[in-house]
């Protein structure tokens, strides 16, 4: 173990040590960005987890010291006890101090905002409940639908060329066509908005900018739903009876874009690597052996969208992992180290299917609600991509992949693959057009999978409300295998219920059995 980032002057290797090179900074500490966190994450997280055991004083940029948490169950504590380890970055001694600066690269994804990700409590329960009610009210089959569609017209761009980068012709544009459309602005999607959604966690010089540019967007969007709603998901955040304000909504919504699509736009990429460049992978999969939604699962384990999540801000004075952890000090969630912890995963090569203890969409309070659609999202894209490109190839070896990385994730640069030429599919639908015009409400929202047709009925938990009784808030139909019946008007904002309600054990018992049996 070490002793936290007060060191002795003579701590600090001296030039000629080998030590002593663009890795390691002030106080021998390992900087958590640069070429050896860029290029080999993996091997970074190892050195970490054996000179300090599972939690690891760190350095970001700027030289800032920070703890890094790399043990699965020590990362299961810190996101589940906000009590300790709250999120609202105010916290932050090296912000009370001044040692980070308001335009710190890392300034877009610290920098207080009225959202539920800085919030606890109260203030948390408020915020976080109007985002997963909207989300409720997303037609998740028609979502399917649209991804389908998305995938297909992307596909169309260059199937007729035999050679592709499925990186920047596909997984990046993916996720931003849904989000776009999910949001209500599909006009708004274009090369800019991909761009700058991507720079803006990098830490680069040019992340500010690009976090303006992505907050003006969302501002006019706001600014037209607060005159004229429509059935889509910033309407209902702003009709919610939650009552936030426009700058509330204007973050919430950018949080949710920016999750989403950095979050699914990685997956995709790294879930089209591993069939590419792991025969045993690719034949589980043609074989029948492993289905898409299994494929997905599996490299959420190995190669989770976001590597860490920052940050969570020491309450008080504490300990964890053996650490001394001292009130104010920041601590990131080590997604990527804490799914390879030999606690839980002695052997990296073991098959993972069907476990979902991973951390890729981290944990507690502050789990992210919209996993369900970034699942979706890339169940649909991968699988229709496949099935018109059966025959794709890697189009470079291996070894000449590249990666670009930082504190939070870690997505390759280009995918490059060849494939015999096959013509363009006609499209039944434009698709740019919003979700849906008329939603389905509530009560008819369903995670569907494209594996199963007719979805098994679920059961009413016991001592759960009956579902229309006088006052009750809206609840899930029972599944059944007859035809979906046609688009109905969207229920009321008033309508919508709180957070927390009797039944919602129940829904949420339901919810979490359906998505491990892959619906």
């Amino acid at each position: 173990m070490t002793t936290p980032f007060h060191h002795e002057p003579g701590a600090v290797p001296p030039p000629q040590c080998p030590a002593h090179n663009l890795d390691i900074g002030p106080g021998g500490l390992r900087r958590l960005y640069g070429p050896e966190a860029e290029n080999d994450p993996a091997g970074l997280y190892a050195k970490l987890r054996a000179e300090h055991g599972t939690v690891a004083p760190v350095l970001l940029h700027g030289d800032v010291p920070a703890w890094l948490v790399l043990g699965h169950s020590e990362n299961l504590h810190l996101t589940r006890t906000p009590s300790q380890f709250s999120r609202d970055s105010r916290r932050w001694r090296a912000l009370q101090d001044g040692t980070v600066a308001p335009d710190h690269p890392l300034a877009p994804i610290f920098t207080w905002q009225p959202v539920c990700v800085f919030a606890d409590g109260t203030q948390h329960e408020r915020q976080r409940g109007a985002v997963t009610d909207s989300m409720a009210r997303i037609d998740t089959r028609g979502v399917r639908r649209h991804i389908n569609r998305f995938s297909n017209r992307l596909v169309n761009d260059f199937c007729e060329k035999g050679s592709a980068d499925l990186v920047g012709q596909f997984a990046e544009h993916l996720p931003m066509m849904v989000v776009c459309a999910i949001f209500g602005m599909p006009e708004e999607y274009d090369e800019r908005l991909v761009q700058a959604a991507r720079d803006m966690i990098r830490g680069t010089e040019t992340a500010v900018s690009s976090n303006a540019h992505v907050v003006s967007v969302l501002t006019r969007l706001v600014e037209r739903r607060r005159a004229a709603p429509e059935p889509d998901f910033a309407s209902w955040l702003v009709e919610h009876p939650a009552k936030m304000t426009d700058v509330e909504v204007v973050e919430h919504l950018r949080l949710t874009l920016i999750a989403a699509y950095e979050s699914t736009a990685n997956l995709i990429a790294n879930v089209l690597r591993m069939v590419l460049t792991d025969p045993r992978f690719r034949a589980r999969l043609s074989g029948g052996h492993m289905t898409v939604p299994e494929a997905v699962e599996q490299t959420l384990w190995d190669e989770p969208p976001f590597t860490a999540v920052f940050g969570r801000w020491a309450v008080g004075d504490t300990e964890l992992g053996g650490q001394r952890i001292k009130a104010g000090d920041a601590l990131l969630v080590g997604i990527a180290p804490a799914n390879t912890d030999p606690a839980v995963r002695p052997d990296l090569r073991a098959d993972m299917g069907g476990n979902r203890a991973h951390l890729a969409f981290s944990g507690g309070p502050h789990e992210c609600p919209g996993q369900d659609i970034g699942r979706a999202i890339a169940d649909v894209g991968v699988d229709a991509l496949l099935m018109r490109l059966p025959d794709l190839e890697l189009g470079v070896e291996e070894s000449e992949l590249r990666w670009v990385g930082n504190i939070m994730s870690r997505h390759l640069v280009e995918l490059p693959v060849k494939f015999a030429p096959s013509p363009q599919q006609k499209l039944d639908a434009d698709p740019l057009s919003v979700m849906s015009r008329n939603a389905r409400p509530a009560d008819a929202w369903e995670i569907s999978s494209p594996a199963r047709t007719v979805p098994e009925p679920r059961h009413e938990a016991a001592g759960a409300q009956p579902a229309h009784a006088p006052g009750a808030p809206p609840r899930p139909a029972p599944a059944a295998p007859a035809p979906v019946p046609d688009p109905v008007e969207p229920a009321p904002a008033a309508a919508i219920p709180p957070q927390r309600r009797p039944a919602a054990p129940a829904r949420l018992w339901q919810t979490v059995t359906r998505w491990w049996n892959g619906h």
